[in-house]
């Protein structure tokens, strides 16, 4: 009698190897997704208890000193790339739903003007102080445009576009929570001496501060009449994203089809800043119930705190030590820069 043995074959030891890699890149991807939830939650949580501290800034921090004081596992870097990524470019898309067209051209031409000229001068000023500083191009990219547009999201969006060293993303992010915290109490500060009015104090804070957090914060210390213009002034150096990833992309796909190299050329407008726009379209229209606004100011809110709290576990002090002073430098410079092209355009228009 004859038998039907039937031998299976065992996976080879390349295929065993693939599939214990994808498991464990899937259960590092929720693990870091989870930490970083976790830690966007706490934040958010600070952030009510406190509400003159945003929750982003409070998140940044906390990464920060979660990962100066433990030691973060190496195999849950899947689910940090993927937060600080991924999440934060859906959070910037979602940002455009904050803002209307309607409310950037209500500044008038001469303001619209001002924030065009503290953009494009604060990114060609800091990348030419950068140059003599001696620093990388990519490096002095970044710094100029989260300095110039709107911090850690800018920076991070840049990087999505010039795919720049680790170190040098997360040292920019370490540079907009120092010196835009620093311009908190400065600016208020600077303009009570000065004698600006609120609006030209809200003007100068929107113009001149990095992020919208530290703007809001800023804006409400001056006053509710300063706040109001602040976020709009500040939501327009915003919008200036999209032409400026417009422009780098661009640069990259020149640089790709010279150096030759059969690769992928990056797209020319990231899809992430195409949301942004689409979403301040879709406020712009009139057609999203307040309902649908706040829910999705949330959602912004939870998705950009996520996305901080996974950028500042890789801000380390041992970084910022070995990259040495001349980033530091030319953050001073690009900060008091940008305020003072901010300055002189108050002084125009307002």
């Amino acid at each position: 009698m004859s038998s039907d043995v039937r031998i299976h074959p065992q996976p080879s030891a390349d295929r065993q190897a693939r599939i214990s890699d994808r498991r464990s890149r899937s259960t590092g991807l929720v693990a870091g997704v989870a930490l970083c939830v976790t830690g966007s939650a706490i934040a958010m949580g600070i952030g009510r208890l406190v509400p003159a501290v945003n929750p982003m800034l409070i998140a940044i921090v906390a990464g920060a000193l979660v990962a100066n004081l433990v030691t973060v596992p190496g195999w849950i870097r899947p689910g940090l790339d993927f937060s600080a990524k991924r999440l934060l470019r859906a959070g910037v898309a979602l940002l455009g739903l904050q803002l209307m067209f309607g409310d950037v051209i209500g500044l008038g031409f001469g303001v619209i003007a001002v924030v065009v000229a503290i953009v494009v001068l604060g990114i060609a000023g800091t990348m030419y102080a950068g140059k003599l500083l001696g620093l990388s191009w990519s490096q002095r990219v970044l710094i100029a445009c989260g300095f110039s547009i709107c911090g850690a999201a800018a920076a991070a969006a840049t990087d999505g576009v010039i795919n720049a060293k680790e170190e040098e993303l997360l040292t920019t992010v370490a540079l907009v929570v120092v010196f835009g915290t620093l311009m908190i109490p400065t600016i208020p500060l600077l303009s009570t001496l000065l004698g600006l009015t609120d609006r030209q104090a809200g003007m100068w804070a929107g113009g001149s501060i990095h992020e919208v957090a530290q703007v809001v914060a800023t804006g409400g210390a001056i006053g509710g009449a300063a706040l109001a213009v602040a976020t709009v002034v500040k939501l327009a150096r915003v919008l200036m994203l999209a032409p400026v990833m417009a422009y780098l992309g661009a640069r990259a796909r020149r640089d790709a089809r010279g150096g030759g190299t059969s690769a992928t050329h990056p797209p020319l407008v990231p899809l992430f800043v195409l949301g942004f726009l689409a979403c301040v379209a879709l406020r712009s229209s009139g057609l999203l119930p307040e309902a649908a606004i706040a829910g999705a100011k949330l959602a912004q809110t939870a998705l950009l705190t996520t996305a901080m709290f996974a950028l500042g576990l890789g801000v380390r002090v041992s970084l910022l030590r070995s990259v040495g002073p001349r980033p530091f430098v030319l953050a001073a410079l690009s900060t008091v820069w940008v305020a003072t092209v901010a300055f002189v355009g108050v002084l125009l228009v307002a």
